[in-house]
């Protein structure tokens, strides 16, 4: 919809009201008004942060691959980062394994996941934010908390349980590198600097985790969405709290969204399990295997724990079906098979019910 809208502007023709919603809709941006200047946006950030690490990664490998190779992998490797593909040319490396303590490369391919994870809307925020000294919207701050505390408290938690195990032959510099990579990178982008294969089975649990949360709304990644996790995480606290309602940050958040953030983690949680349950049945796997190869579906992340090319034709099937339908999202799926919404002035009284 970002390139439909390129095009137009290009040719010089009006966008009307009706692509307008459209693009509003892809971009999942909340307000009518700017939609074309925030494709603007995206179209300039996108090319200039792609090239940007695109030169500096293509300076960094022409010393182990020779120059024409390096300026390829590192076009290819910045443009596959920043839109969370996961998609490497490292055959012989298994992902960037061969990497797992280099500075420049980790830094490099982590800000570009976490760029191209964090939702265009967030990053035309910020901007005006430091630019208009405009105050942040409440998206960008739950945004950039719930990422904040995921990726901090991924690695920690990395690098206490494989330290001794996957860490083992890295420096301490190497081992938080990795670690960092490691909590990044279950966020819908796919790579990997260990082996996933190799790690503890709470690292592994942890991961499944990371990806069923994924990354932030109007984003390249999928995933339950960062939001969806904070808006629960939200609620659920202010009712130990005992506040009537969901309140952050001297705000609080209606709810008709903590209704549709239940209903999307009820709907994906339904999906990965139901995935789950038919692929311990067609596939001769222990269950972590399974699990953490349908939640990296998804959350169209592209991590495996070397199942994948084991599976069966029907679990091949059902793996694709999970990647469509995480991308498409289950909600959108719902609404699309449902009725349309009707409203009726009948309201049935209330009656109370025993819970938890």
């Amino acid at each position: 919809m970002t390139m439909a809208t390129f095009i137009y502007l290009l040719l010089g023709r009006r966008i009307g009201l009706r692509h307008r919603l459209i693009i509003q809709e892809s971009l999942n941006y909340t307000s009518l008004a700017g939609i074309v200047r925030l494709a603007r946006y995206v179209l300039f950030f996108t090319f200039v942060t792609e090239f940007s690490f695109a030169a500096i990664l293509s300076l960094r490998w022409p010393y182990d691959l020779g120059w024409q190779k390096g300026l390829w992998f590192g076009l290819f490797h910045s443009i596959s980062s920043f839109n969370n593909a996961g998609f490497d040319l490292f055959c012989e490396f298994k992902s960037l394994t061969g990497y797992a303590g280099d500075t420049t490369v980790t830094l490099c391919i982590t800000t570009l996941i976490i760029l191209g994870g964090i939702g265009f809307s967030v990053i035309v925020d910020i901007v005006r934010h430091f630019k208009e000294s405009s105050r942040l919207q409440l998206h960008t701050k739950l945004v950039l908390s719930v990422s904040g505390f995921l990726i901090i408290t991924g690695t920690i938690m990395i690098y206490l349980l494989e330290y001794n195990n996957a860490l083992q032959d890295l420096s301490l510099p190497g081992k938080v590198l990795a670690s960092y990579f490691q909590a990044v990178t279950p966020r819908t982008a796919g790579y990997n600097t260990l082996d996933m294969g190799a790690l503890h089975s709470a690292t592994q649990f942890l991961m499944v985790i990371l990806m069923f949360i994924g990354a932030s709304p109007g984003s390249t990644g999928g995933g339950i969405k960062t939001t969806t996790f904070g808006a629960l995480a939200v609620s659920v606290w202010c009712i130990i709290r005992g506040k009537e309602n969901a309140e952050i940050y001297q705000r609080r958040i209606g709810q008709d969204q903590i209704y549709k953030s239940l209903a999307i983690l009820l709907l994906a949680g339904g999906l990965v399990t139901m995935v789950t349950l038919l692929l311990t049945i067609t596939e001769k796997a222990d269950f972590l295997p399974l699990l953490f190869e349908t939640t990296s579906a998804f959350g169209t992340v592209g991590l495996t724990m070397n199942l994948t090319p084991h599976l069966t034709i029907f679990g091949r099937i059902l793996i694709m079906m999970t990647m469509f339908l995480g991308r498409l999202g289950p909600l959108t799926l719902a609404f699309a098979i449902a009725r349309a919404k009707q409203k009726t002035r009948l309201r049935y009284p209330e009656e109370k019910i025993m819970v938890g």
